[in-house]
């Protein structure tokens, strides 16, 4: 039976679903290719960052972070909030990471509907949570707290999961879409995830997908997973240490079609190609973005 959910006062941002760099593709940015996005001189996507690589005040980071900056919108993505977590939001961190959002302004803000924190302990991993109505107050009153202290709404990202809990008493889209729907949040979907979930879970990523509130999607990701055998027989993690694999392509191509262009990042933060290869990539993801584009134009 599914949860009774009841209204909740929220302190929500109004979001504007069309972000600032509108359907373009961009790339995790990467230290190692700094010259050669340099040498290339300012071009159409835009760059991700993850915000805990720039925390420190100063130093080689925040100047190539800046050098970019100059020229290229940039997304910060964070990933050690632990938006799912039973403690309160560590207010360090927090200050740390509006500072960021008030130093760069970024067209995009993100983070994971996760947990990765527990008393002193601090995993690294992004974690699953039990979608239930203790679960959703948490998790909506932590993303409250942070757009109050950015004053701007963030995108909240989609998991990879590779166990469920028995306790859950919501699918994972309803419970997303409740989310946004009382924070006013974002969302970013992360068609990798969705694709590894469902292999692991033996799901339909398409009747996910269905499920799923596009029209609140303002950032879409694209990355590689690799397989592993278990004692229950193979098991896909989100790696992202490869080239996106046809099948999550061909989600990515129905998600555009339904949802219309939006900013889609590829994700590639281990095995780091040079950077003609993870150019490509976001190359292809440009092609199928402007081809939707053009259908819309059309269209209307």
């Amino acid at each position: 039976m599914a949860a009774t959910i009841m209204p909740r006062a929220s302190t929500a941002i109004p979001l504007r679903f069309s972000p600032p760099v509108g359907g373009v593709a961009g790339t995790s940015f990467k230290p190692e290719h700094l010259g050669a996005i340099l040498d290339e001189g300012p071009q159409r996507g835009f760059f991700e960052v993850h915000a805990e690589n720039y925390m420190g005040a100063g130093g080689p980071p925040h100047r190539m972070l800046e050098r970019l900056r100059r020229d290229h919108p940039l997304s910060l993505h964070g990933v050690c909030m632990s938006i799912g977590g039973p403690a309160p939001l560590d207010r360090a961190h927090l200050a740390r990471f509006s500072g960021l959002v008030a130093r760069y302004q970024p067209a995009l803000v993100s983070e994971h509907l996760a947990w990765s924190t527990h008393g002193t302990s601090f995993f690294n991993d992004l974690l699953p949570l039990p979608y239930n109505k203790a679960t959703l107050a948490r998790v909506c009153d932590h993303i409250d707290e942070v757009q109050e202290a950015i004053r701007r709404p963030i995108l909240l990202e989609n998991p990879s999961t590779y166990v469920a809990f028995r306790n859950s008493a919501m699918c994972e889209t309803d419970f997303i879409r409740t989310v946004a729907e009382r924070t006013g949040c974002g969302l970013l979907l992360d068609v990798n995830n969705v694709f590894v979930s469902a292999a692991n879970h033996c799901f339909s990523a398409l009747q996910y997908l269905d499920d799923f509130p596009l029209a609140r999607v303002g950032e879409i990701h694209l990355a590689g997973h690799t397989e592993q055998d278990d004692d229950e027989g193979k098991l896909l993690i989100d790696s992202h240490d490869g080239p996106v694999a046809d099948a999550v392509w061909k989600l990515f191509e129905i998600v555009i079609a339904r949802r219309g262009p939006v900013p889609t990042l590829i994700e590639w933060d281990s095995n780091i190609p040079h950077w003609p290869l993870l150019k490509a990539e976001a190359a292809a993801a440009q092609a199928i973005l402007d081809r939707h584009a053009g259908r819309i134009r059309h269209a209307a």
